[in-house]
């Protein structure tokens, strides 16, 4: 059992494209670690995601140095649960309406 914390920071309403009143993609706007020393992204978005650097799987050896997190501030990041949400709303505008039935 893990003792992580939930990768959301928002309401799950907050992801919902058409409640989202922000423009553009998510931005990296602060890092923190969790209780395990792992580094979490904050996004703009109000979601989170672990960032780790686990060579071969996962090769983030920039969260490592203080500095090159810095510079990663501000900069585009795009938030999977933000682009599920959008997914997830494409493929229901595009499902076929049911007709009610006829008894």
């Amino acid at each position: 059992m893990s003792n992580e914390e939930p990768s959301l920071t928002a309401p799950l309403r907050e992801s919902e494209p058409s409640v989202d009143e922000r423009a553009g993609p998510s931005r990296l706007v602060e890092f923190r670690q969790d209780e395990e020393g792992n580094w979490v992204a904050v996004m703009s978005c109000g979601h989170t995601q672990h960032l780790r650097h686990q060579p071969p799987w996962q090769n983030r050896a920039w969260v490592l140095d203080p500095e090159r997190r810095r510079q990663m501030l501000g900069r585009p990041f795009p938030c999977g649960w933000c682009l599920k949400a959008e997914e997830t709303a494409d493929r229901r505008r595009s499902a076929p309406k049911q007709q009610p039935k006829e008894d």
